[in-house]
This record gives C-alpha cells, structure tokens and sequence, in this order.
C-alpha cells in the first residue's frame, strides 16, 4: 500500500467516523424522544452497545482465533480509555451534568462489574489450582463468562424497568420534536455503519503509518489498536456533548465499560477459555480505582467539568507512559 494512499483512507475513516457519530447522535436522541424514554437510557443501552462493536468484535475474533489474551486487554485497555479520555475530553467541550440515578445505580454498577471480573480473574484460577506465579496468573472459564452474562441480564432488566417507568410517568400531551421512525432507524444504522468502518481505515491505516516508521507491534497493539477500538465511543460522546447531549455522552461512557465487560467479555469467556496475566490484574486494579475517582468527581457537584476533564486525561497519559515501558 503507499504512503499517499494510507493517508488518504485515513482522513477518510476520520470524516467516516465523525459524520457516522453525528448521524448516530442525531438518531438516538430522535429515539428517545420517539419512546418517549430519557436519553441517558438511550445512551446507557442502544449508543453504548453501538459504539462498543469494535471491542466486541476484536474480543471475540481473538476469542475465537485462541488469541485469548487479547479479549481482556483489549475490553480492560478500552475501558480506561472510555472512563478518562472519552469523558475527560467531553468535559472539556461541555460540562457534563451526571443524573441522581447514574450516580446511584448505573456508576456503582460498571464498579461492581470491574470488581467481580477482577474477582473471578484471582479467586477461580487459584479455586481451579492455578498458582499466582510465573507469567500467567490463570484462566477464565465458561463458568465465569456465565456469570458476567447473567449480571448484563440483570442491568438490562434494570434498563428496561426504568423505561417502562420514565414512559409511565411522562406526560401524554407532551409533544416531542423528533424526526420520523424510518428517518431515526436510517440515521441510527447508517451511523453505526459509518462509524465501524471508520474506526477500522483509521486503526488500519494508522497502524501501516506507524509500521512505515519503524515502530514495533507490541507498541502499536497497546497504543493504535487500543485507542483505535475506542474511537467510536470517543467521537460519538465528543459530538453528543456539543450538541448538548450530555446524557447521551456520558450514558456512552457508562454504558460501554458495563457492556465490555460483562458483555463482550462474558460472551469471550463463554466461547474460549481467556488467559489472565498480572498486566490485566494490574488493569483491573487501576480501572476501580480511577473508576472510584471519576464517581467522586461527579458526586462533588453532580457535574464533571474542565477542572475534572483535565486531570482525567493526564492520569490516562501517565497510564499510556507505564504501559509503554512497562
């Protein structure tokens, strides 16, 4: 491939993925309004299952290919990304206000979720007889995707009870500003469509770039790839947020670490046993913490703002310095 065209598909995947996020955005919130359901539940559900294709996709490729490693580097790398950049940078745009429930029920979830994969990660492989010695730490198992599946049944029954209960409680003689259903089902596929196949020429085109440098694998797979299966979620809650839709934003946000893990990851385990290393550990382990962190940003004043933006994306730049040398 040239270098010219390399460069070409990738500001082609760019305007791909920043037209497809605007489309995407203006569909969900047409959604919302359509079901007459809150945006955030729109966020949390059909924007974060949309934009977390990508890390679905590589998961369960790599799951399936016997790459298991990469299942929970990828969705535990993608999930840092999501929580300090994603959010980080959408604070920058716009402040974010966080809603009561989030903070009560959908934030302290994607925490107990980090934890019970941290859980299962330490706890079954020394049940199994793994020793916590060597490179490898253990393996997960069908059982343990079993679990992680039933918890993403249990948070989407959470998701659909509160749906039924917003339109309940909404007024009937409201009227809503929104597009047609066939014109919000086209903008929502076709968003999703341009943002895939955006996200995959920029993380291609980027890697082959980088590659024509000189640069190692490893080092592209931890940085273009990670961040690269990211994109989506970064671009669609950038957009949303100047568009002053921040529940859409950070319902992204929240909704893709919950779906990643329990999810994308469960669905991993369930078709191929996944290694767990101490690096994921150590993952694991920083992703309860800064989530802990971010929770009490956005407990201080039910908003996460520049000031909180800022610091965000510095701890992600002293976690990208670590994983690079370490």
């Amino acid at each position: 491939m040239s270098s010219i065209l390399m460069y070409v598909l990738l500001i082609l995947g760019f305007a791909l993925l920043i037209k497809g996020a605007d489309y995407f955005v203006e569909g969900a919130s047409s959604l919302a309004k359509l079901l007459r359901i809150p945006s955030i539940i729109i966020g949390l559900t059909i924007v974060a299952m949309g934009t977390s294709l990508p890390e679905a996709s590589v998961s369960i490729t790599a799951a399936l290919d016997g790459a298991n490693e990469l299942s929970l580097s990828n969705v535990v790398g993608s999930n840092i990304f999501n929580l300090l950049v994603v959010a980080g940078a959408s604070a920058l745009f716009r402040a974010m206000p966080i809603q009561k429930d989030v903070l009560r029920r959908d934030f302290p979830f994607s925490i107990l979720a980090t934890a019970v994969t941290l859980l299962i990660s330490v706890c079954f492989p020394l049940m199994q007889g793994f020793r916590l010695t060597g490179d490898g730490a253990g393996v997960l198992n069908r059982p343990e995707g079993l679990i992680l599946l039933i918890l993403f049944g249990i948070y989407l029954f959470l998701m659909v009870r509160s749906a039924l209960s917003s339109r309940k409680n909404s007024s009937d003689e409201e009227t809503y500003d929104t597009y047609s259903p066939i014109r919000t089902a086209a903008y929502i596929i076709l968003g999703i469509i341009a943002i895939i196949i955006g996200g995959n020429l920029v993380v291609d085109s980027a890697s082959n770039i980088a590659a024509s440098f000189g640069l190692s694998e490893t080092l592209i797979g931890l940085t273009i790839v990670a961040v690269g299966t990211s994109l989506p979620e970064l671009v669609t809650s950038i957009v949303a947020a100047r568009k002053d839709q921040c529940d859409l934003a950070m319902g992204n946000v929240i909704g893709s670490n919950i779906f990643n893990l329990l999810l994308v990851l469960g669905a991993s385990c369930a078709l191929h046993p996944i290694s767990v290393n101490y690096e994921s550990i150590f993952d694991l382990i920083f992703l309860i913490v800064i989530s802990i962190i971010v929770w009490l940003f956005a407990w201080s004043k039910h908003t996460i703002s520049k000031k909180e933006g800022i610091p965000m994306l510095l701890i992600y730049l002293g976690y990208l310095a670590y994983i690079i040398v370490r």
